[in-house]
């Protein structure tokens, strides 16, 4: 199963839309069971002094539902902010909290661009970055905008998950 989903950054000079194309996983036998965690996040992003062509934002965010907890970032960004140029992001954010009960943390990777219109977006967990009762976890975020709303879907797999 393929699935798309959008995001829309307003990043004060930096307008982007970027899409994420995730193909569905059928684990093997040697492999964990992929599990879903779904909910909704609130963000903030907070410029901080850069220089052009770059722009450079700290990131807030709290998420609700399969997430419970809090992350802290930082993202670089540039492009011109014209509906259908082209542009890019990368950051890096460190979650704290619990993953379907399980307490620990993990680092996300983002790398996102848009390409005259056409989008693309990954955000992964870092490999080796869980620890606690998250040590060992991989996985793939998806963010969906909707009407001002922020959701994801994290698809992950953890030895021994609930």
């Amino acid at each position: 199963m393929r699935k798309l989903l959008c995001v829309v950054f307003f990043t004060g000079w930096f307008v982007a839309a970027v899409c994420s194309v995730a193909a569905g996983q059928t684990p093997t036998s040697n492999q964990p069971s992929l599990h879903h965690a779904t909910g909704t996040f609130d963000v903030k992003l907070t410029p901080q002094p850069s220089d052009p062509p770059l722009g450079r934002m700290s990131i807030d965010k709290q998420f609700h539902g399969g997430l419970e907890g809090t992350s802290k970032g930082e993202m670089l960004a540039t492009g011109n902010g014209e509906k259908g140029t082209s542009g890019g992001y990368v950051a890096l954010e460190q979650f704290t909290g619990t993953l379907d009960g399980r307490k620990g943390t993990f680092i996300l990777q983002h790398s996102g661009t848009l390409d005259h219109g056409a989008q693309h977006l990954t955000i992964t967990v870092v490999p080796d970055s869980g620890t606690g009762e998250l040590a060992g976890l991989t996985g793939e975020l998806s963010i969906t905008i909707a009407e001002g709303k922020h959701s994801y879907d994290f698809e992950y797999s953890l030895p021994q998950a609930k």
